[in-house]
């Protein structure tokens, strides 16, 4: 197995095609997500040398490409060199991974290993000191299998729960998924389809060409927005490059079949929008927003319903609403799954010690939170106690 290491995007387009091949179909891993993120968070100033492509290929005896780290690195005056995954940070991606041919996967972990082992002893350019993870599955087998030859090869490995991503597992019909529910959601939803659906006055519409994501992005971030502003929040679109993101990285998705855009108007009116992913079989919810004037109305259930209801119409076999433990997604029978925090850190003192110094910082921080005082011989402190 050869490893080379890609510094720049001009070198990866030849890849587009072998990227998306070994992505197991998930979107958040694809060719358009990854390097469009890079086109707009690739230039953010951290330290003097910014952000740097770090995207690993392995190649086999034959010269085919059967593995990829979509990495980038950056310099941190705590951490020194660090490499994250492509898509890290305010974008939220989950479900990141280590992209490889399934019957390949141990050969292209001991590669990996191999290469970034001599990198960290190296004084090259490709020298790091923190490998950092996030967005990972826990049950992630490229990733776990990654993990153990560094562990293997003498680097600490440190792991830590991430946010839980929830997926519902589809049943072959709406009717069975309602059986599933509870008597009062059921009662809910059947009262909902009653109502606003069955009426006419529901009506849901998917992004099918160019013209209809013109006219549902706007309607999106803008009920996203306001929805979020209603709650004290600035909102995802205040960000002036997740604003830059998404309409760049949507046409993509589209034309590679990768975008279900939905907006729901109730009496002719915009009450809900869901911008959601699919790849493998799977329907990924990845944003939604809500008309804060209609609330009485049930905007969000109104866009489940819909849209869990067209998902497994369409035969999709799951419906994940990616991260975060809201208590709704467990209400549809949802059922968690875990998500990690790798920290890989070299076999080298100047690594280790910057991830002691790390360790301390994190339990400090831990302390804190709980709340604690350390113990004291003041008397009042004693009182108060």
């Amino acid at each position: 197995m050869q490893v080379l290491r890609y510094s720049n995007l001009d070198q990866l387009v030849p890849l587009a095609g072998d990227w998306d091949r070994l992505t197991r179909a998930v979107p958040f891993r694809s060719w358009a997500w990854t390097t469009t993120w890079w086109r707009h968070y690739g230039t953010l100033k951290e330290g003097p040398a910014g952000r740097q492509l770090f995207v690993l290929g392995v190649r086999d005896e034959g010269d085919r490409l059967v593995g990829l780290a979509p990495w980038f690195v950056h310099r941190s005056a705590s951490h020194g060199n660090v490499v994250r995954f492509l898509g890290t940070g305010e974008v939220c991606t989950d479900y990141l991974s280590v992209l490889c041919e399934s019957d390949k996967l141990d050969a292209v972990a001991a590669a990996l290993a191999d290469w970034l082992t001599r990198a960290a002893n190296g004084p090259g350019p490709d020298r790091w000191d923190l490998l950092c993870w996030e967005g990972v599955d826990a049950e992630d087998q490229a990733v776990r299998r990654v993990s153990d030859e560094f562990a293997q090869r003498g680097h600490t490995i440190h792991s830590r729960p991430g946010p839980n991503c929830w997926r519902i597992e589809l049943p072959a019909s709406w009717e069975e998924h309602l059986a599933a529910l509870s008597k009062d959601h059921r009662k809910q939803l059947r009262r909902t389809e009653r109502d606003y659906v069955a009426t006419g006055r529901a009506v849901l519409h998917t992004v099918a060409g160019k013209r209809d994501l013109e006219t549902a992005l706007p309607i999106l971030i803008d009920l996203h927005q306001r929805r979020r502003q209603e709650l004290g929040e600035p909102g995802c679109y205040r960000s002036r490059r997740f604003a830059a993101f998404h309409p760049d990285v949507m046409p993509q998705l589209l034309e590679n079949g990768q975008l279900q855009l939905h907006w729901i108007e109730l009496d002719g009116r915009p009450a809900a929008a869901e911008y959601h992913l699919a790849g493998g079989g799977v329907v990924y919810a990845y944003q939604a927003g809500i008309e804060p004037d209609l609330l009485e109305h049930a905007p969000g259930r109104l866009a489940n319903m819909m849209t869990i209801r067209r998902a497994i119409e369409m035969g999709y076999r799951a419906f994940d609403f990616l991260r975060g433990d809201e208590p709704y997604k467990a209400h549809w029978r949802a059922q968690p799954r875990a998500g990690i925090e790798l920290r890989v850190v070299p076999n080298r003192v100047s690594a280790r010690l910057r991830h002691t110094v790390w360790l301390a910082g994190v339990g400090m921080k831990r302390w804190l939170k709980s709340g604690l005082r350390p113990a004291t011989s003041n008397k009042q402190d004693k009182r108060t106690h």
